[in-house]
């Protein structure tokens, strides 16, 4: 009974996911009077149908914008109105100051607002006659959808957890069973406790576990997140992976000893000339760490939203063919992103775990002590004398 529940909960996000998806790119598709901007920003008609793009469909999906677009429809004026949210627009250039309004005043890339214009989603200064004014060095401190849409991430996450403390305090889980946000964040703390930070750092666990559990939160939730319609995709941005694997080397530098750098470039039992060669990979591989946490998150992540609108866009690349073409395909195209999606949920658990505990691994090699020291750890406390 639950079982069949969840499945048809599961159908009706899918069915929302790929309605939102198809009105969008069917009204990119068969609007007659959608204008664009040309090159000096100044919108123009378009007398042809203009063809659907699939490239601006995924593009405008993966990366980041001034905006969240949720959807387009058509109204009675037969001009496509898209939904969307707009954001605050911060800039500062060292001729003109900071300048400061909401990203609506662009129209969605159709206007210019304030001596600034949108040209493919990256702001510019233009002159009175519309042309881009090179001259002018524009910095760009909006708040952006992945930046606010991480602020709502760690929002949320510091409420579910002051929730879920503030239940222990009461008592509440201590001496009986976990009760609802408790019993479904506790289990995830436990595994992450015992499955990660223990195997691979021993006794320490304790002092990294705070940021190992931060980790593997903040890149579940915005995996999530960015599941939703509308949404950004924050962890297939390379910006936000790039800083989670700098804090990551940050904490594995600051955690490391003498006796990993002594292995890095001075490794113990191997032959001089061997040396020469095994000390350089080595010390490179401090680099390649972080770098590969880095890699692994942004690439999974945006791999699967990309293959998600492809199949999706599939339906009209076949429809601009022939109509019974694009019908023909359309329950193959959804029978596969049905597949791709439902995986997509299990990736976004699988990529926050994955990357806390590669983190975790690091670590642990940076605080390993030498064999020595190890075998002292492992030792059994000397017993009393009975005498």
């Amino acid at each position: 009974m639950i079982s069949g529940r969840v499945k048809c909960l599961l159908v009706l996000i899918f069915s929302f996911v790929l309605m939102q998806f198809s009105i969008s790119a069917l009204a990119q598709q068969k609007d007659d009077s959608i204008y664009d901007a040309d090159h000096e920003g100044k919108p123009h008609s378009s007398g042809e149908k203009k063809k659907f793009n699939a490239s601006e469909v995924i593009f405008g999906h993966v990366l980041n914008a001034h905006e969240f677009h949720f959807l387009d429809y058509k109204g009675d004026d037969g001009i496509v109105h898209p939904v969307t949210i707009p954001l605050p627009v911060i800039l500062y250039s060292s001729q003109r100051g900071f300048t400061s309004f909401m990203s609506s005043k662009f129209e969605h890339g159709h206007a210019a607002y304030n001596g600034y214009a949108l040209h493919d989603g990256k702001i510019v200064a233009i002159d009175e006659d519309g042309t881009v004014d090179e001259s002018i060095k524009v910095y760009d401190l909006s708040l952006t959808r992945n930046v606010v849409q991480m602020m709502l991430a760690l929002i949320l996450l510091t409420w579910i957890m002051l929730r879920v403390a503030k239940k222990y305090q009461r008592g509440l889980g201590v001496t009986s069973a976990p009760k609802g946000s408790q019993g479904l964040i506790e289990p995830i703390i436990t595994f992450v406790r015992d499955e990660v930070a223990k195997p691979n750092l021993g006794h320490k666990y304790e002092k990294y576990l705070p940021y190992l559990l931060t980790v593997f939160f903040f890149i579940l939730i915005n995996n999530i997140f960015g599941l939703i319609p509308g949404t950004a995709n924050v962890t297939g941005n390379i910006a936000f992976t790039v800083v989670l694997g700098v804090v990551s080397f940050v904490v594995i530098l600051f955690s490391s000893n003498k006796h990993y750098w002594q292995h890095i470039f001075n490794p113990p039992g191997v032959p001089l000339g061997v040396k020469f060669i095994l000390v350089p990979v080595e010390f490179l591989s401090v680099f390649i760490k972080p770098f590969a946490l880095i890699i692994r998150l942004f690439a999974n992540m945006v791999a699967g939203h990309i293959i998600i609108i492809c199949l999706i866009s599939l339906i009209f690349i076949f429809g601009e063919l022939n109509v019974f073409a694009g019908w023909g395909a359309s329950p193959l195209a959804i029978g596969f992103t049905v597949f791709i999606y439902l995986i997509e949920v299990l990736v976004a658990f699988l990529q926050a775990f994955i990357f806390t505990m590669l983190t975790a691994v690091f670590i642990g090699q940076a605080i390993e002590g030498g064999h020595d020291e190890h075998h002292k750890e492992n030792a059994a406390p000397d017993r009393p004398v009975i005498g």
